[in-house]
């Protein structure tokens, strides 16, 4: 986003973030007075006290935007002169998200200056209405909230105010590194994803926000049927922006699934699946793969996939050093999408806080034969499940940007995934068999030359291992390994699969889930 604020979104635009329950931009004036004392362990106690009371579901207010569709939606727009935080030296802007469409309930906001918070007003006069609400809204007309806000700060140029961070829809929020476009999103927390009991999505109902100089600092309240939890995201935006995270969880019921810093993206297609799509692009998607580093330095790379039914894999152990969701192939030629721009989105990675005990990674792939919808979803597990009454505590980082593999050149990494077909090109295609070619770059195999004694390790479970080979690509110095692996009809075959010599790994593991369907 280039300007301030900007113009009215094209259909493509609006879709694609209405999948994440995201949308445009907007805000309004502080009320005066000498506002109410606030603190982080204030906000903790007050939503610590709430989850002891019954679920109390949002009011959605009877008014004139809860008519709105899509298309009168998208004919609202923020004025930008009227944008927050303009005084003062610090350089950032504040707006807001107008009420409708899929965003009935209010949320609050709220200005924290010298420990006191005062709240935000919003009216019709703090935006434009064009088309068919040009001369239909009230004039001066208070608004109860607001959907959400953005904040801008000079992210690319000095002279310019640019979006670093958005909350928009329950509880998503989503960042940019310098000269990235949006791509993945965030949530405060995941509740039953896709499991036997019914998913919840609790929501920031108030935001309480302050600046220091170059960063920001924004506290939430979640609200949903399970939980209550109190939220602090202190954002520092640059090359690589990053959103220190503390999340304060209080539990009114015991949750069958809790995922904690849940990370939501697209995935259509690439070289594993291209077959399947019909169109000019060579990759459709926002993020590529799953990265996992733990602790002792070890590392899995999960190429993404969108699946003909649903997909869940699980990768267990100890706290990882980080894990995310990874662009990793920045080169405009392997998307030719100029509106899009799909080589500019950024990576999402999660650096854990501490010792969060045992859990898993869980990865979900949704099938989805549309770029507008978000199919991807990752978080952590906790081993210990949630039991009502229960106070759980996480801090971590997300990184957003153009981000190098958290490897320091110890291992060589996944530089592409391709699939098709098994057996011997030019002959008659090999019967539930399928070709995998993965190329590992950099890290101790870089001027590694053909026949160096390094060799695939490559586990096989639901399947057969046909065959393996390994060569060296004279023109860029990348290792290729070449799978062919079978299975009977419909079974789900796991693949691991790492370079080794001189005694230890030399690669990431590549990790793969293939169904024969």
């Amino acid at each position: 986003m280039n300007s301030a604020f900007p113009s009215l979104l094209s259909r493509r635009d609006v879709l694609r973030l209405a999948a994440i329950a995201g949308l445009m931009p907007h805000v309004a004036r502080a009320a005066s007075g000498d506002g109410e004392a606030f603190s982080f362990d204030a906000l903790s106690e007050e939503m610590r006290a709430e989850a002891g009371r019954p679920w109390a579901p949002p009011e959605v207010p009877e008014a004139w935007w809860g008519e709105l569709d899509y298309d009168g939606y998208r004919m609202i727009r923020f004025r930008d002169g009227l944008a927050r935080w303009q005084e003062g030296d610090a350089p950032w802007r504040l707006g807001a998200f107008h009420m409708g469409w899929l965003f009935p309930e209010p949320v609050r906001m709220f200005d924290v200056s010298d420990g006191a918070a005062r709240e935000m007003r919003f009216s019709t006069d703090d935006f434009d209405y064009f088309g068919t609400l040009a001369g239909k809204v009230p004039e001066h007309g208070e608004l109860p909230g607001v959907a959400g806000f953005r904040l801008n700060w000079p992210l690319n140029r000095p002279d310019r105010s640019d979006e670093v961070v958005s909350f928009v829809g329950a509880s998503y929020f989503r960042a940019l590194g310098r000269d990235d476009v949006y791509g993945a999103s965030a949530r405060g927390v995941a509740i039953n994803t896709w499991v036997e009991a019914p998913e919840e999505f609790p929501r920031f109902s108030r935001f309480y926000l302050s600046r220091d100089g170059d960063s920001a600092t924004i506290h939430a309240a979640l609200e949903g049927p399970s939980l209550t939890g109190a939220f602090r995201f202190v954002v520092r935006p640059g090359a690589v922006t990053e959103i220190d995270v503390t999340s304060r969880l209080f539990f009114r019921e015991a949750v069958e699934e809790l995922g904690i810093a849940p990370l939501t993206s697209m995935f259509l297609f690439n070289g594993q699946n291209r077959a399947d799509f019909d169109d000019y692009r060579p990759a459709v998607h926002d993020s590529e793969g799953l990265g996992i580093v733990q602790a002792d330095g070890e590392a899995t790379w999960r190429p993404l996939g969108n699946p003909d039914r649903l997909a869940s894999s699980y990768f267990t152990g100890p706290t990882p050093r980080s894990f995310g969701l990874y662009q990793r192939d920045r080169d405009f030629e392997s998307y030719q999408d100029l509106g899009a721009r799909y080589d500019l989105r950024p990576s999402v990675e999660v650096v854990p806080h501490g010792d969060w005990g045992p859990g898993a990674v869980r990865l979900v792939e949704i099938p989805s034969a549309l770029e507008a919808n978000d199919n991807i979803v990752a978080f952590w597990i906790p081993e210990a499940k949630v039991e009502a009454g229960e106070a759980r505590e996480y801090a971590y980082t997300l990184r957003w940007g153009d981000l190098a593999p958290d490897l320091d050149g110890s291992l060589a990494v996944v530089a592409s995934t391709r699939a098709g077909a098994g057996g011997v090109s030019g002959i008659e295609a090999l019967e539930n068999a399928r070709k995998f070619a993965v190329d590992f770059r950099g890290g101790p195999i870089a001027d590694l030359p053909q026949g160096a004694p390094i060799q695939p390790v490559a586990v096989v479970t639901g399947g057969h291992l046909v065959s393996a080979t390994l060569d060296r690509l004279p023109e860029n110095g990348d290792w290729r390994v070449v799978l062919d692996v079978s299975a009977e009809r419909d079974a789900t075959v796991e693949i691991l699969l790492h370079l080794a010599g001189f005694e230890r790994h030399l690669s990431e593991t590549w990790a793969c889930q293939w169904v024969n369907a």
